[in-house]
């Protein structure tokens, strides 16, 4: 039965022509209230046994120490290339399933939509409170703080993504942000977006609730969280899945639905050179997202949310507490850095030095009382502050392609950063590649290259500002400008 939340195009209403429905088959223990056991840089460890080179080779020099922070990203990129492609040529099973590698936007539109097409599939996310990637709200109890602390509203231009929109207006699951946003200029002065500018959406309980609440009438997801996939490896015509040696199960198709390095360690042995490769060609920025809370309302803002201009590590401030109708006190903040503040303090976003995030969390609070106009150390000290680095921010470059598929190795990319940098890109990715798979699985008769996709498109530079593009929003003051903004 296919999700409300799907458009009820004609594609979606043509189901998959298999013999006979076997019965699931059901990875072991996939509980959704385990415990990461493993982290990013931990997938690379060599748990191997190894020899002294020096004993075969008596010229051996000692090397410089490895980083404690894991395989460095060159190294990872050549032993992508040297990889040998797999190749597939049994048939796909008569009850194919599917593994998403990600449950952000995009991935959970491709879990939706190939259910809107009778394919079953297993959403894998890392998340530990929840799903949503950069839909992401922390909440901080007792003090009952919340905070958007990634995207923080969401334009739609496109018409397949406003039918969505639509979907979850009705549903209640986001609303029209109707406060005041703008752009803030240093000193204070801010101007708001005329009325004429495309309605700002919201999730109604923070933006995690979108993401939580997309696959909660689906019946053929099954989604396995705290997971962080470390390995793929094609074996008998199956993809297996494991996470640091533990099974996570054997798939038909994967989906790679997250991108940065851990996407790039995940695809190094793969198998998959093409699908690497082009994966390897985004180029991330760096944003630092800082959360304060305080008790009093901070002095001359009457505004909710504001682009920073002129500000050199502030880009974005807003009032989670007045945007999500909070009210009241403590006022929750979140501030976000350029994407240069970013890439002149970025460190490994696993282990932040004490000494970097104390001088980032000074240099942005500064920020803010430059951008507001206030004299130096006259901000009121916030109750509550986190600091967070997002070290795959936001595509410089892109694609322009819908979704990445290799059909010889069954296996698929989706994300906004093929389209732009947006909401919008990424629902539209998700879209194309589960409604792709599912094409490429009804017609496993044809010749698979036919099913071949954005395995060799060019990047080209991706417009926009510090924080992406924001679709139908224009910047105050320049009407002809054909993008602007968009967070996260």
């Amino acid at each position: 039965m296919a999700t409300s939340l799907i458009p009820l195009s004609s594609s979606f209403l043509q189901p998959l022509k298999f013999k006979t429905l076997a019965k699931p088959r059901t990875p072991p223990n996939l509980s959704t209230t385990r415990k990461i056991t493993t982290t990013c840089d931990s997938q690379n460890k060599n748990t191997g046994a190894s020899s002294n080179p020096s004993s075969r080779n008596p010229n051996f020099q000692k090397r410089r120490k490895s980083s404690k922070y894991g395989t460095s990203r060159r190294s990872i990129l050549k032993k992508s290339f040297l990889q040998e492609q797999v190749t597939f040529t049994a048939r796909v099973t008569e009850d194919p399933q599917v593994a998403i590698i990600g449950g952000g936007m995009a991935g959970l539109v491709c879990a939706l939509n190939l259910e809107a097409r009778g394919v079953k599939s297993t959403v894998f996310d890392t998340g530990i409170h929840g799903l949503g990637g950069r839909l992401g709200t922390r909440f901080v109890e007792p003090q009952g703080l919340v905070f958007d602390h990634a995207a923080q509203f969401f334009t739609a231009d496109d018409s397949r993504f406003i039918q969505y929109v639509d979907g979850w207006l009705e549903k209640g699951l986001v609303r029209e942000w109707k406060g005041a946003v703008g752009e803030l200029e240093v000193g204070g002065s801010f101007s708001q977006f005329p009325p004429s500018s495309p309605p700002r959406y919201i999730a109604v309980n923070g933006m995690r609730s979108l993401a939580d609440s997309l696959l909660l009438e689906s019946r053929l997801v099954n989604v396995v969280r705290p997971c962080w996939i470390s390995k793929l490896e094609p074996l008998n015509g199956m993809w297996h899945l494991s996470e640091n040696g533990t099974p996570r199960g054997q798939f038909d198709v994967i989906v790679i639905a997250h991108n940065g390095k851990c996407a790039n360690r995940l695809l190094s042995s793969s198998g998959l050179p093409l699908v690497a490769k082009q994966m390897k060609k985004l180029d991330l920025s760096s944003i630092w997202a800082l959360l304060a809370a305080f008790d009093d309302p901070l002095p001359t803002v009457k505004f909710e949310g504001a682009f920073v201009k002129g500000v050199e590590s502030l880009s974005w401030m807003g009032n989670n507490s007045a945007k999500l109708g909070n009210g009241g006190t403590p006022n929750c903040w979140t501030f976000f850095s350029t994407a240069a503040y970013g890439k002149q303090n970025k460190v490994p976003q696993e282990n932040i030095p004490t000494v970097t995030s104390e001088k980032v969390r000074t240099g942005m609070l500064q920020g803010v009382e430059i951008a507001l106009g206030l004299p130096e150390g006259s901000l009121p000290k916030p109750i509550y502050t986190r600091l967070q680095l997002w070290g795959a921010a936001l595509p410089k470059n892109t694609p322009a392609v819908p979704c990445i598929f290799d059909p010889q190795g069954r296996a698929g990319i989706c994300g906004d950063w093929l389209l732009g940098s947006n909401l919008e890109s990424a629902a539209i990715s998700g879209e194309a590649l589960g409604n792709h798979i599912a094409d490429y699985l009804q017609n496993s008769e044809a010749n698979p290259e036919e099913f071949a996709i954005g395995l060799h498109d060019r990047p080209s530079p991706l417009a926009g500002h510090h924080i992406g593009q924001f679709p139908g929003l224009t910047s105050v003051g320049e009407k002809h400008e054909a993008e602007a903004y968009q967070l996260l």
